[in-house]
């Protein structure tokens, strides 16, 4: 499982990175990061491990980033703010799940210790 993303006080591993895909090659359902052309096990499975710790950490940020976003969006200081409703629609979430990532993202926000990753199954 990967690890939980370190607070604003703890720096950041820094994950294997994701190289950029042409767009011939990206349109090759059989192409993958060039892991099929990999003959080595021992280097597939290593090259594969970095490839799925860093779309772990780049999924973890990206909640983070979606949650900051939710909780500006229904800050009740704006004028525009949107309802859990209107947030859950624009994400594809439910309402509930909206309403946790409105809270989450608020502790981010505020910079609260231990802010976990929100599951949204």
């Amino acid at each position: 499982m990967a690890e939980p993303t370190p607070r604003r006080n703890e720096p950041r591993l820094r994950p294997a990175p994701l190289l950029f895909e042409p767009t011939q090659v990206a349109a090759d359902p059989e192409h993958f990061f060039d892991l099929e052309s990999m003959d080595d096990p021992g280097a597939l499975l290593a090259r594969a491990t970095e490839l799925t710790q860093a779309f772990r950490a780049a999924t973890d940020r990206a909640v983070e980033f979606q949650a900051i976003a939710a909780a500006q969006l229904a800050d009740p200081r704006r004028f525009d703010r949107l309802t859990p409703a209107d947030i859950a629609e624009r994400a594809e979430w439910t309402e509930d799940y909206a309403k946790k990532m409105v809270e989450f993202g608020r502790d981010l926000m505020r910079g609260v210790e231990g802010a976990g990753h929100v599951d949204p199954v």
